[in-house]
């Protein structure tokens, strides 16, 4: 899989055919989606702030596939929380510099985080929740949907706190969750939207030691995204957020052996960092 300059001529050069994306995982919940008229990244974690910030329990399994200053082709950064693998401050600071039109799409919670790193006015864009909105410049039709972790937080100022990302975009729906369990409502805010063709889920578990003793959030069980992957009816589900700090994830069998139970006849994949996913309808 390329890296690097390499990666970054590859998201330049390919052509993006009618009714497709191109989806490169860059670890975690982190990805690139290039369509027809833009190149957008949705939480990428592309440094190693989370160690130097919470100690070696973080360290990262593998490199960054690109170093975020050599993104200088994003048209839109979106972050679906605060949280520093989702909203990497070093790494969205690289991209804001590297591409000084890019805007940035976040809950109103970050954007004090935002403001300290010089990401300010018009390049920050905090969209309600399940209204649809255009992209300006582009075709990409988004809309949040709140997600839970663990709770649906809500603030009168702030808005949502965890946001999940439905896109449209070039005859392909997308969905990111950003971190999420399921929750009151969910399934039945999903279903009232259109269905993904490609949904990227977080699909590490959580449990009682990682939540106590380093505060880990965990995510959803791999019995429960088989299942609402059954019924919410998605096209091809991406397992995320278990790869890149190895203490906190699970095993890749247990994910395996839950869609081979719950949902047999479902596609999932996972992506590694740097890997391009052609997705064609």
């Amino acid at each position: 899989m390329p890296t690097g300059s390499a990666l970054l001529d590859q998201m330049n050069n390919l052509t993006i055919l009618p009714n497709s994306l191109a989806i490169w995982g860059l670890g975690q919940m982190g990805i690139a989606i290039k369509g027809p008229d833009a190149t957008i990244t949705i939480d990428p974690c592309l440094t190693n702030v989370i160690e130097e910030i919470a100690g070696n329990w973080w360290y990262r399994a593998y490199p960054p596939p690109i170093a975020p200053s050599m993104l200088n082709n994003i048209t839109f950064h979106l972050s679906s929380h605060e949280h520093g693998d989702h909203l990497d401050v070093q790494t969205t600071e690289a991209i804001a510099k590297a591409a000084p039109a890019s805007k940035y799409v976040a809950p109103g919670w970050c954007v004090d985080i935002l403001a300290g790193i010089g990401i300010t006015g018009e390049r920050v864009i905090v969209p309600p929740a399940m209204e649809t909105v255009t992209l300006p410049g582009t075709s990409i039709k988004l809309t949040v949907i709140p997600s839970a972790h663990y709770e649906k937080e809500y603030d009168e100022q702030k808005g949502y706190r965890w946001f999940g990302y439905l896109i449209e975009w070039n005859g392909v729906t997308f969905y990111h969750s950003g971190d999420t369990i399921i929750y009151p409502g969910y399934v039945d805010a999903l279903k009232s939207l259109p269905t993904a063709d490609v949904a990227m889920l977080p699909v590490n578990g959580r449990d009682w030691y990682r939540e106590t003793t380093v505060g880990a959030t965990g995510n959803l069980l791999p019995e429960e995204a088989a299942l609402l992957s059954k019924e919410i009816g998605w096209g091809t589900v991406i397992a995320g957020h278990n790869d890149l700090y190895p203490n906190n994830t699970i095993s890749m069998g247990s994910i395996a052996d839950a869609f081979a139970k719950f949902a047999p006849r479902q596609p999932y994949r996972f992506l590694q960092p740097g890997e391009l996913f052609y997705f064609v309808k």
